[in-house]
């Protein structure tokens, strides 16, 4: 009797036992409406084996056979969150705050107040500098019409000062015809001119008494000679008058050299020229020429004394400002 007590004990331990591992398996939903009962017995990337309750094992069931609730189940699971972790879908949400970007703005300058074109350029000290050579520019510019235009350079350039009449005045003046000299300018002009010719020759013919004053043949009194008046030759003789010629009263090119110092081309100067020089003002300096040596469109080419030599120099029209005819021992 006792004996067949402890009988019925096993087995209802047993049957137990068989009860508990039957309610322990897992049971898997898979995609196609079937379901998987068993342990896990492995994983991998190709799938999971389980342990069916017959005691068989099942061949590896893929990974996107499974339902996405037993996939998440699983990835619970250390050993296979691994697997299971690629293939469970993440919600559109979800996917869009995983990715969402912060933008942060980063640190920037300033930007300066809006002001007009003038007070913009005033504000910076490269703008003001611009202004200034500007202004200066703009002065200039009416000092080089006046000159040209035969006005008079202080009411051009005072017109120019003036702000916002400055632009205005180059051009009303540069419109307007140049001004005529005065009568005594140009009396005075044409007494400096007259000044610098030369004196005709005179002929002597033998047999002829000499004029009054005039001194007797000297060498050579039967043949034909010429004699020359050599002004300021004589001691106590007054020096040729200085002519001036300004930029503005006169345009500077090559005709203007050609005719007003024709003389100054030739190698060998006349008597009466040959103490002249030909003084040049210019942006770069103050040049006393004894000779052209060659002239162009654009420049003209002098000989200058340096010490016991001469320098050729070149200097462009557009570069000479005043130009003197003078003695070389006149002071002005």
């Amino acid at each position: 009797m006792l004996v067949n007590q402890r009988r019925f004990i096993c087995i209802a331990i047993l049957l137990c036992g068989l009860l508990s591992g039957i309610a322990r398996a897992d049971t898997f939903q898979l995609t196609d409406g079937s379901t998987l009962t068993g342990d896990i017995v492995s994983a991998n990337e190709n799938g999971l084996r389980v342990r069916l309750p017959d005691g068989t094992y099942s061949d590896a069931v893929p990974w996107t056979k499974f339902s996405q609730d037993d996939l998440k189940k699983m990835a619970k699971d250390p050993k296979l969150q691994p697997f299971v972790t690629p293939n469970i879908e993440i919600p559109r949400e979800e996917r869009i705050k995983k990715t969402e970007v912060t933008v942060t703005q980063p640190p920037r300058l300033k930007r300066p107040v809006a002001h007009s074109l003038f007070g913009a350029l005033l504000s910076s000290t490269v703008g003001f500098f611009v202004l200034l050579v500007l202004y200066g520019a703009g002065i200039y510019a009416a000092y080089e019409v006046a000159l040209f235009r035969r006005r008079s350079p202080g009411l051009v350039c005072g017109l120019a000062a003036v702000p916002g009449l400055g632009l205005l005045s180059p051009i009303i003046f540069l419109s307007m015809p140049a001004q005529r000299l005065s009568n005594a300018e140009e009396e005075e002009i044409y007494q400096a001119e007259v000044a610098a010719t030369t004196e005709a020759p005179s002929f002597v013919v033998p047999g002829t008494p000499p004029a009054a004053g005039e001194p007797e043949a000297q060498a050579n009194p039967g043949g034909l000679h010429i004699s020359h008046a050599a002004p300021g030759a004589a001691a106590g003789a007054p020096l040729p008058q200085t002519q001036v010629f300004q930029r503005g009263a006169f345009m500077f090119n090559r005709r203007f050299f050609e005719t007003k110092f024709a003389g100054f081309f030739g190698m060998v100067r006349r008597d009466h020229e040959k103490d002249m020089l030909i003084v040049i003002k210019s942006a770069r300096g103050e040049f006393s020429a004894e000779r052209v040596s060659r002239i162009s469109a654009n420049e003209i080419h002098v000989q200058v004394r340096k010490g016991q030599a001469t320098e050729e120099v070149t200097i462009p029209f557009t570069e000479i400002q005043e130009v003197k005819l003078k003695h070389k021992d006149s002071p002005n």
